[in-house]
């Protein structure tokens, strides 16, 4: 019992001591703060509405919206709400981080503790917590759903190379991972086959390829309730808009440089993680090679390596090319995430039967090291209209923020959605009262455009899902609302399906009406994909218990 309380104070203290910035200094605006905390708010504001699980970010686009939570994985976002639900949006980020970390630390641990006693898994476990690339994740990007993913990644990588069966284990935690994060999980999925493959060599048996397989078809299908209408209705979004110049594959390959300075000084950061995690992770496995460690995982792991550094070189731009969704990773560096894993699996193999007093010191102080000198030299001080308490401040006020490019429907331009529109104007025309091109970028809405009709208009939302408006006009026009149109809007005209509806430069839903008194009401809808999805994952949490049953059936024989 006492050993199990002092791993479990030498995890969370390593954990306490990697956000120690955090407390201290308070919230560090890395380069997806905004995205994270405004989502989580919008999360937040449709539990109020009871709307359990939203799909529509209203807040975007400057109050336009877009249907964000339709393609970012639930996981992070459903916590990040419940988070500042309860204890307010100041805290809410570090308790994420926090409690992301504590995840990592004890997956680690149950990965490494599977070939190593437990002094080595425990100092694998905080070494992973505090690497590097994981302060970086913290505190530069705050790439909080991909921090997240690294809890589960360990227990992928556990499931997938232990020797008994864990197909279930194994299913759940790549439904955890494709929940959680798409890169990482794209990473986890093809990281998955190489390390089957590398244990079907290794023991010369076609089972790992086998229960991989089986583990992959299961977490997928737990996970198709998100995944089936992610990957259906990309044709309803502008999903390639994420993969620009700046953000390919091949503007970031290794120590590259392009014109932009900003870009290059986070690749060349980022580069510098990945020489250091990879020379560190080639030490150990040089060092657990010669004390004969962990067979057969020590090889596959091992032979992971070369891999890893291939993908970080402009020769591997074939395989970023034409391997499915792999472009969607837009830096080859978010391997380093895989590749933390590795090295400090390695380096709890490397310490077994090594592990002498002096050893311990030098690694605790190495652990500690890392964790204050990340915190401090990758804190991104908020700007004043980024601090939490100006968002919170802004969202209350319904000033709306930019839009995701990625997420804008298809069709339309988000650029040109102009600030402070009114929640309906009635128009002659559809294209009427559009944003003048010359004028930037989402300029401000001046009041009586010429193709503007005086009507009397009553809108109301009833939560960011629903809408009610009462029009009377004079004379036949459009109604255009302060809304993204997309095909799950089902949108009626006193009680008759609204056909015909014009596409907007813009992007914004305009509804045609007759002269006279009318009623629009426009309701999301669960489009076939939506339900298709929920029942695959019916089936496969069916399949689950199934499975499930079955292997505990086997371990008992």
């Amino acid at each position: 019992m006492r050993a199990v309380v002092l791993r479990g104070f030498l995890i969370s203290g390593t954990v306490l001591t990697a956000i120690g910035t955090l407390v201290v200094r308070g919230n560090s605006c890395g380069h997806d703060f905004d995205f994270h905390l405004l989502s989580w708010m919008e999360v937040a504001r449709a539990w109020h509405t009871g709307l359990v699980y939203p799909h529509w970010v209203q807040d975007a686009n400057f109050g336009a919206g877009e249907p964000r939570l339709m393609f970012y994985p639930p996981a992070s976002w459903l916590l990040g709400g419940f988070l500042g639900t309860l204890f307010g949006w100041h805290a809410a980020p570090v308790l994420f981080v926090l409690l992301a970390l504590l995840g990592a630390g004890g997956s680690m641990y149950l990965l490494a503790r599977e070939w190593t006693p437990q002094a080595p898994a425990t100092l694998a476990a905080c070494l992973y917590v505090a690497n590097p690339y994981a302060m970086f994740v913290v505190y530069e990007r705050s790439a909080l759903g991909e921090l997240l993913a690294g809890a589960w990644l360990p227990l992928m990588v556990l499931f997938a190379l232990r020797a008994r069966s864990s197909i279930a284990p194994l299913g759940l935690s790549v439904a955890a991972l494709w929940l959680t994060n798409s890169p990482a999980a794209v990473m986890g999925s093809y990281m998955l086959a190489i390390l089957a493959l590398g244990m079907c060599i290794a023991e010369r048996k076609l089972w790992p390829a086998a229960r991989a397989a089986g583990g992959m078809a299961l977490g997928l299908g737990l996970a198709a309730f998100y995944i089936v209408p992610a990957a259906f209705e990309q044709r309803w979004v502008q999903i390639n808009r994420a993969i620009i110049p700046g953000m390919r594959v091949e503007d970031s390959f290794l120590f590259a440089h392009t014109a932009d300075a900003f870009h290059d000084q986070v690749l060349r950061t980022a580069s510098w993680i990945l020489v250091g995690e990879l020379a560190g992770a080639s030490i150990a496995a040089y060092f657990a090679w010669r004390r004969q460690a962990g067979a057969p995982a020590r090889m596959v792991l091992t032979a992971l390596l070369p891999i890893l550094l291939l993908l970080q070189l402009p020769i591997s731009a074939v395989l970023w090319t034409h391997a499915p969704h792999l472009k969607f990773l837009q830096f080859p560096w978010r391997w380093v995430l895989a590749l933390s894993v590795t090295a400090c699996v390695l380096a709890a193999m490397s310490l077994k039967g090594a592990l002498k007093r002096l050893t311990i010191v030098v690694v605790a102080v190495l652990i500690v090291a890392v964790a204050v000198g990340g915190g401090l030299l990758f804190f991104q001080p908020c700007d004043d209209e980024d601090a939490v308490a100006a968002q919170v401040s802004a969202f209350r006020l319904g000033q709306g923020t930019e839009g995701t490019d990625e997420y804008t429907p298809v069709g339309g331009d988000n650029a040109s959605v102009q600030q402070h529109l009114p929640l309906v104007r009635v128009l002659r025309g559809a294209q009427d009262d559009t944003a003048d091109s010359t004028s930037g970028d989402n300029p401000e809405w001046r009041s009586g455009d010429a193709g503007s009709i005086s009507a009397t208009v009553d809108a109301k939302r009833t939560n960011g899902e629903q809408w009610l408006v009462q029009v009377v006009t004079a004379e036949r026009g459009y109604a255009v609302l302060r809304l993204m149109d997309y095909p799950s809007w089902r949108v009626s005209v006193d009680g008759k399906p609204a056909l015909g509806r014009p596409l907007r430069e813009d992007g914004l839903m305009a509804v045609p009406l007759p002269a006279g008194s009318h009623q629009i009401a426009v309701q999301w809808f669960a489009t076939w994909d939506v339900i298709a999805g929920r029942e695959v994952s019916a089936f496969a949490l069916v399949a689950l218990v199934g499975v499930a049953m079955l292997e505990r059936r086997q371990r008992r024989v």
